[in-house]
């Protein structure tokens, strides 16, 4: 099994929220996008958030719709080993320098977890202190693997990262 990388971050000195997934899957590997799975809700998710009619098609708008709302990307691990795109298939992970990154981006005010995997593995890699005063919002996966959520629901839940831009 070979060692998958994650992605650099997203983030400028406006952004205000950092969202956290674990490690991007197959088809965004491939495609050398976050959430490039067509299935997965985020991009529809953020796109709702900040009053978006349609997400972007272009890669590049849709992180232009990342930094213009003040949000930041990244993944909790760094790299791994990963049969599938599962979650729970994530072995010998290697989590990335967020603590550096929260350093050096003060003005971040809350750290979301894009589902309860990603928050598990920053807690045990990471540890809560190392997001310091910053509120931590755990909210359900945007993954269609997520089924038990709906749309609806998930998008509701994701709207309480609206109080800290």
């Amino acid at each position: 099994m070979k060692i998958l990388y994650s992605f650099d971050p997203v983030v400028t000195d406006s952004s205000r929220v950092l969202i956290l997934g674990t490690m991007p899957g197959v088809a965004s590997l491939r495609k050398q996008e976050y959430y490039g799975f067509p299935h997965n809700a985020f991009w529809r998710i953020i796109t709702a958030l900040t009053g978006g009619e349609k997400v972007p098609e272009a890669y590049a708008e849709r992180l232009e719709m990342i930094r213009r709302n003040r949000l930041a990307l990244w993944d909790v691990c760094h790299s791994c080993q990963r049969e599938g795109s599962l979650d729970s298939h994530i072995m010998d992970e290697v989590p990335n320098d967020i603590g550096s990154l929260l350093t050096a981006h003060p003005q971040l005010r809350a750290v979301v977890f894009n589902g309860t995997p990603a928050f598990r593995l920053f807690k045990r890699h990471l540890g809560l202190e190392t997001v310091g005063e910053r509120a931590v919002l755990v909210m359900p996966s945007t993954s269609p693997a997520n089924a038990s959520w709906s749309f609806e629901r998930k998008l509701e839940a994701w709207s309480e990262l609206l109080k800290y831009l």
